[in-house]
């Protein structure tokens, strides 16, 4: 797996669109209230993401893996705070 100039673009990219969930992890850790987050939105993405980490993994691709495997993360993540914070 060799790292260029383009593997680092997309880390970047999946860096800056993996942080979008980083504010609702950190505000609902703050309240303790996730009413406002359906189950079925981390589920699909997590699933979604899951596809695409496979995809990475057969394209031995590390942008897509590690963009993925963060997402994926933080998707469980929120799962898990919605129903301990239910």
């Amino acid at each position: 797996m060799s790292v260029d100039m383009f593997t680092w673009l997309g880390v970047a990219a999946g860096a800056i669109t993996s942080i979008g969930f980083i504010p609702q992890l950190f505000r609902g850790y703050k309240t303790k209230r996730l009413d406002d987050i359906s189950y079925w939105m981390p589920l699909v993405l997590a699933f979604g993401m899951s596809l695409w980490l496979m995809y990475g993994i057969l394209r031995d691709d590390l942008a897509i893996i590690i963009a993925n495997t963060f997402g994926i993360m933080c998707n469980l993540l929120l799962i898990l705070m919605k129903k301990w914070y239910s």
